[in-house]
């Protein structure tokens, strides 16, 4: 599924997606090995990635991290959900690349998710009109996936779904992301990165070849 920088942590982990949902779809991590590597090791890395993508600030955090203190079983419960949460986005993400149905247990799953967290969704005036927001309180320990999940439902349904696209690395990346460019040429999750190593690789090739047939002529 996906292969980045060493430091395997949320806070150096690079948003390259363009979509909150795809952003933690890639909250996995592959080395150069088969292995993935949890960046969502614990609650508070869940709740270190809702600060990264400013659904939490920091006295939501503090508030959320004081809870799960009280409740370390329900943070628990809630680090699994998560973790199912995201695979099932990448699933049927990646139904949806290779032009299959998704798998029905998954998206099951999916919509338990999206009901529970539509529940705290709700309408609220701002000086221009009416708004979204979410109702969330200190005991919610999940509330920064209410947002993930709908962003992922949005987008799913959507017309933007025909701009999601997967790093070509052919190492494993398989980050995900929005390809907003004009002619759909974007390739790489971020260029720097999985573009240059691609970029190194076969010049590395070229040469190597090159040498070859120089020692035979």
């Amino acid at each position: 599924m996906l292969m980045k920088p060493l430091d395997h942590s949320l806070i150096g982990m690079k948003l390259v997606a363009g979509e909150l949902c795809l952003d933690f779809a890639n909250t996995a991590d592959w080395h150069a090995s088969d292995t993935p590597i949890e960046l969502l090791r614990t609650y508070r890395d869940l709740v270190t990635w809702g600060q990264r993508v400013r659904l939490l600030d920091a006295a939501a955090a503090r508030r959320l991290l004081r809870e799960a203190r009280k409740r370390p079983a329900d943070a628990i419960v809630v680090l699994k959900r998560a973790r199912a949460v995201r695979e099932a986005i990448y699933g049927i993400v990646l139904a949806l690349l290779q032009r299959r149905p998704p798998d029905a247990s998954v998206l099951r799953g999916f919509n338990r998710e999206l009901g529970t967290a539509l529940r705290h969704l709700r309408v609220i005036p701002e000086p221009k009109g009416l708004t979204w927001t979410w109702d969330f309180g200190s005991r919610d320990l999940e509330a920064m996936l209410w947002p993930v999940v709908r962003s992922a439902a949005d987008l799913l349904t959507s017309q933007r779904r025909a701009k999601i696209g997967q790093c070509a690395d052919d190492r494993g990346c398989g980050w995900l992301f929005l390809d907003t460019t004009k002619n759909r040429s974007r390739r790489w999750c971020e260029m720097g990165d999985c573009g240059n190593r691609a970029k190194a690789r076969r010049h590395y090739q070229r040469s190597r070849t090159r040498a070859a047939r120089g020692r035979k002529a």
